[in-house]
């Protein structure tokens, strides 16, 4: 089916998929052993799951003196939530996505079994520094994961499920099943700090998973409604060596016609644009948006984009 991504084995993008998924659980595995696991911050998900029921079997078994392995529990859990998902998504979730999360599990609990559970960083007076390191690793390491075309397997399947039978937003419900796993840890840990500060970690896990996905950008989309559009057409192309389009439109009060320039600048030429607009039309109506992704001539290709 067209949801699974193919590359060609042992192929370039093959190797660079399977390197991405590999680093990109390493780190997701570092970035809850060092900054998350030993607080029992609970960012959703199955490792999430699995803090919580790390802290509920402890002592229940001889051979598991400190509680079942966070790692194995979302191992355990990834395998039954990946096979019924495929039985009722269709074949969607990849070798790499099994992989991912199989490798996710092992570096988690052997990096435990090396440096402890223990405040391992001595982080323990300084929560929310935890809080905002684990976030970034977290997200990063999902957003490496994500551009190797897997998913992090978990909560993610249980949402898409969800959402193919109540037709609701899979963003929205990804939220709501990690936000009902957060408050389960607030019923078991019985700590109010908890699910504050595990929201937080899923808020930076979020803000750096788009970061991760789309790269920095510091260009600006601009709209610019003025009488004097080809004077500004002309300071675009031949001073910025930029392009633009022309895109007609009617004035809401008076119904008159109007020319609007849609362009892409980088901060530098915004200013310098911005000035020029001043000096020639100063009533100029200009609305400035940040671009997270530019994708065409003059920027990153959308062929690099997808073949990267």
């Amino acid at each position: 089916m067209a949801f699974l991504q193919n590359e060609r084995l042992f192929s370039k993008k093959w190797f660079i998929a399977y390197a991405l998924t590999i680093l990109g659980s390493f780190i997701l595995a570092a970035g809850f052993v060092f900054f998350i696991n030993p607080y029992n911050i609970v960012p959703g998900g199955v490792y999430g799951m699995g803090i919580v029921v790390h802290h509920m079997t402890k002592g229940l078994f001889s051979f598991w003196p400190t509680g079942i392995p966070i790692g194995l529990f979302g191992l355990v859990l990834n395998i039954p939530l990946t096979i019924i998902g495929v039985k009722i998504l269709g074949p969607r979730f990849g070798v790499k996505t099994i992989v991912g999360f199989v490798l996710t599990s092992v570096f988690m609990d052997v990096l435990t079994m090396y440096f402890g559970e223990k405040d391992p960083l001595g982080l323990a007076n300084d929560i929310l520094m935890a809080c905002i390191f684990g976030g970034v690793l977290i997200g990063f390491g999902l957003g490496l994961i994500f551009k190797a075309k897997a998913t992090s397997g978990g909560s993610d399947i249980v949402a898409m499920i969800i959402a193919k039978y109540t037709r609701l937003p899979l963003g929205q419900l990804m939220i709501y099943v990690d936000s009902v796993i957060v408050l389960f840890g607030l019923i078991v840990f019985r700590d109010w700090h908890i699910p504050l500060y595990s929201w937080i970690v899923i808020f930076v896990t979020g803000k750096v998973i788009d970061i991760t996905m789309q790269g920095v950008s510091y260009d600006k989309t601009l709209f610019i409604v003025s009488s004097q559009f080809e004077l500004i057409r002309d300071k675009i192309i031949n001073d910025l060596n930029r392009g633009g389009t022309y895109i007609p439109g009617k004035g809401m009060f008076n119904n008159s016609e109007k020319t609007i320039i849609f362009t892409v600048l980088n901060r530098r030429e915004l200013a310098i644009l911005e000035e020029y607009i001043h000096q020639v039309d100063s009533k100029a109506f200009v609305t400035v948006m940040d671009a997270n992704e530019i994708l065409g001539e003059g920027f990153k290709s959308l062929h690099d984009k997808i073949t990267e």
